[in-house]
Parts: structure tokens; C-alpha cells; sequence
């Protein structure tokens, strides 16, 4: 079945084909919205979140940009919401994170470097300004082709590379700081 006689399908009040949407696409979703918030439990809440949403208001899909492109930017707004909402809980929740050790296999300095690394990581994305970061992540993380992240963002595929190019710019120096020695 064609993505557009799905929609009208699920439009018509077939909710076994809603089910096949969401099997099609919440992975999508799903590693979209980690992209943004670094957390499988929030990045589930909002894969939910966002099908809701989509149930919610797919007759107002007109189909003049692809689905896919449509269901993007609900997930983007949707997690950029979210993170408003809840201002993330920073440094103490990271750094619980960093001392939670579950396994005796690696040296725990190696345990503790890899997470940190990652944690430096995810608070450098999380600072970069929000156009930008967006732009990043729908590039780097979800591996999207500028066009689409263009019609994500409403913006030309040019405004796009330059964000992505100033983002990679912030992180290099943001990453240059960090190692930096006193």
C-alpha cells in the first residue's frame, strides 16, 4: 500500500493501518528524538508523544512536503518542547550518570572516561544554538540529506550547510577548550 493510501486509510478510520505507520516510522523517530535528548526513556516518552500527535492532526497533512519530512518536524518541535519544558536537571543528573558503573568487565577509569567523554559530548550538541544544533542532528544523527533537513527546518539546503558548518565549528572549539590544560 502506497504511503498516501495508508494515510487515507488510517484518515478513514482504519487504525490497523495507524499501526503500520507507527511500525514504519518510530524507529525514525525514535533515534531522532535521542538525537536531541541523550536518554532512551525521554526519547521514548516522546516517540509516543509525537504518534499521538500525528494521529492527532494527520488530516492537516496536506502531502505538499513528504510524510516523512512532516513527521520530522513534530518530532522536532516536540523534543525541543520537551527539553524547554524540563530544562534538563544538568550536572548532577550527568554526573549520576557518570558514577553508575554496572559491570566489572572494563577498569572502572575506563568506564568512567567513556562516559564522561560522552557526557562532554552530549552537553557540547545540547549548548550549540538551536538552528543549528537541529541542523547537526538531523545530519549527523539521523543521517538525513540537506534537502530534507531543509524542508525540516523551512530554510534553503545552503542556510542548512552553513549551520552544519558553523555547528562543527562550535563543537571543534567547545571540544579544543575542554582538553585544554590549566
Amino acid at each position: 500500500m502506497h504511503e498516501s493510501e495508508l494515510i487515507q486509510s488510517i484518515l478513514d478510520g482504519n487504525q490497523q493501518d495507524f499501526k503500520l505507520l507507527i511500525k514504519k516510522y518510530e524507529t525514525n523517530v525514535f533515534r531522532a528524538a535521542i538525537g536531541f535528548l541523550h536518554n532512551k526513556q525521554d526519547a521514548e516518552e516522546i516517540t509516543q508523544d509525537v504518534f499521538v500527535k500525528v494521529y492527532q492532526s494527520l488530516s492537516s497533512f496536506k502531502g505538499k512536503a513528504a510524510f516523512s519530512t512532516w513527521l520530522y518536524r513534530i518530532t522536532v518541535n516536540t523534543s525541543l518542547n520537551y527539553l524547554r519544558k524540563k530544562k534538563r536537571r544538568g550536572f548532577w543528573i550527568g554526573l549520576s550518570d557518570l558514577l553508575q558503573i554496572p559491570s566489572k568487565d572494563k577498569q572502572t577509569e575506563t568506564i568512567i572516561t567513556e562516559r564522561s567523554e560522552k557526557i562532554i559530548i552530549q552537553h557540547a550538541i545540547d549548548k550549540l544554538p538551536e538552528k543549528q544544533r537541529l541542523a547537526f542532528v538531523l545530519s549527523r544523527y539521523e543521517e538525513l540529506p540537506q534537502r530534507q533537513v531543509a524542508e525540516i527546518m523551512k530554510i534553503t539546503e545552503g542556510a542548512v550547510e552553513q549551520l552544519i558548518l558553523r555547528a562543527k565549528s562550535n563543537l571543534k572549539k567547545k571540544f579544543e577548550k575542554e582538553l585544554e590544560w590549566p
